[in-house]
């Protein structure tokens, strides 16, 4: 302002009761009545009190305008990084910021939602039949195959008496509920397997998806009547002991063969951590035993020379099993002897069941000439009774799943998706990167840009 000259005012003639307007008509009334005003002391411009705020509005306005437009060009220069650091680091790629990436999580998500519909009836029963027989192979095996087996050599008929009773008891307690267990766990392998299939997804939205998938999932409930449904069918099929067809026969003696298999390899395993690495695992691999482990050697061997089939040793075989030991520098007693026969039984057993298994293969027509009566085989039947109970109750939960479950997990996940774009802290947990915040601070930077280009382009109108 100093710069500009001074200004001479008249700032009222000391009347409280005077009006603003009524000091400014005696201030112009003043000036046109100056001596210095006509003498041309004192140019018109710097005269008055409205003169005197033009000015110091012009001064301030004009250096409002250069603080803008320096901070437009530095801006302006942080535009120009940000965007040649984003054509080196992602090009070909859109600039989209947290809410443009998490809609296109969501779109593609609720696509993939929508497929669940379409895949075909044979993949679900295959993928549901799977996921029932591992969730069910150790309660089937350890509490109603195992048991019973033990007696299936002295007396068929008791076997059959502990599988039918043992059967129906799992069917009407447990089953349901755990074929609805693994309808969930296949309804998210197959939900996991069509996110996956999708070769053009960013890798970026897989954290929105994963965790919109979780928290739908968990928020899922099956309909209740559907155990009641399940139930009804499981108990049917369970109590059906004819086998019809060839292919029937040859799937259960597979069924079997299969599931002893798996558990005779476990076995083995386990057999190999008590007792240690076997001669040949010492010299080709270069293993070693501990001294708990020879000791459990030793008991192995005095046991398999004892060659006993029972499942529990009588109190004279575990005595002469303990002296044989003791003679040869080894301590154990009976209850250590017991506890190494167990895996030792259960492996020789299951060798033996294998073996019945590949002998029953081709005993369908005697089995057929019996009208279903005989007893030969009869574990083939059981399994035969599991696998057709298991094919039914993935065809109920297949149909279940296209009709209704689909559709609420679909429900679901939209809610969940709902909460979440709401939720600013959690798609920015759920989307980060240098990707996203780059994207982020060039949406920021080109806003402010805009808004302060906008600004200058009024001062000048205004000007």
């Amino acid at each position: 302002m100093k710069a500009l000259g001074y200004y001479a005012v008249v700032t009222g003639r000391s009347r409280k009761d005077d009006s603003i307007q009524s000091i400014r008509e005696y201030e112009e009334r003043f000036f046109r009545s100056s001596k210095l005003f006509k003498d041309g002391m004192v140019a018109a411009g710097q005269v008055t009190t409205r003169n005197l705020a033009l000015g110091v509005a012009e001064c301030f306005w004009r250096m409002v305008r250069d603080s803008v437009e320096q901070q437009a060009d530095a801006f302006k220069a942080m535009r120009f990084n940000l965007e040649s650091e984003w054509k080196n680091t992602f090009p070909r790629q859109r600039e989209l910021d947290r809410d443009e990436l998490f809609e296109r999580a969501r779109a593609e998500l609720l696509d993939k939602s929508a497929e669940l519909s379409g895949v075909p009836a044979a993949a679900w029963e295959a993928r549901l039949q799977n996921a029932l027989w591992a969730a069910a192979a150790q309660r089937i095996f350890s509490g109603i195959y195992l048991p019973a087996a033990a007696h299936a050599s002295e007396d068929v008929d008791k076997f059959n008496t502990s599988v039918d009773i043992k059967l129906r008891e799992w069917a009407e307690n447990e089953l349901a509920t755990l074929s609805i267990q693994a309808g969930r766990q296949a309804l998210r392998e197959e939900f996991s397997e069509l996110m996956s299939k999708s070769s053009d997804s960013d890798a970026i939205y897989e954290p929105v998806k994963k965790a919109a998938v979780d928290e739908a999932l968990s928020r899922h409930q099956w309909e209740e009547r559907a155990q009641d449904v399940l139930r009804v069918l499981q108990v049917n099929a369970l109590q059906d002991r004819c086998v019809a067809s060839r292919g029937d026969w040859d799937s259960a003696v597979s069924l079997m063969e299969d599931a002893l298999k798996e558990r005779l390899k476990t076995t083995e395993e386990d057999l190999k951590s008590l007792a240690g690495p076997g001669f040949r695992d010492r010299w080709l691999y270069w293993q070693s035993s501990s001294e708990e482990q020879n000791r459990r050697s030793e008991v192995k061997s005095e046991l398999e020379r004892l060659g006993s089939s029972r499942p529990n040793l009588s109190y004279d075989e575990v005595v002469a099993v303990r002296d044989n030991l003791r003679r040869r520098g080894v301590d154990a007693d009976n209850e250590y002897i017991r506890e190494t026969w167990k895996p030792i039984y259960l492996k020789q057993f299951l060798q033996r069941a294998l073996s019945r298994a590949r002998d029953c293969r081709k005993s369908f027509y005697l089995y057929t000439q019996q009208n279903g009566t005989g007893k030969e085989c009869c574990e083939v039947v059981m399994f035969w009774r599991v696998q057709s109970a298991l094919r039914t109750t993935a065809n109920a939960l297949r149909q279940q799943i296209g009709n209704r479950e689909a559709g609420r997990l679909d429900r679901e996940l939209r809610e969940v998706l709902d909460e979440m774009s709401s939720d600013a802290d959690m798609k920015k947990k759920l989307l980060s990167g240098r990707r996203v915040e780059l994207a982020e601070e060039l949406k920021r930077v080109r806003q402010v840009q805009e808004k302060l280009e906008e600004f200058i382009e009024a001062l000048n109108k205004e000007k």
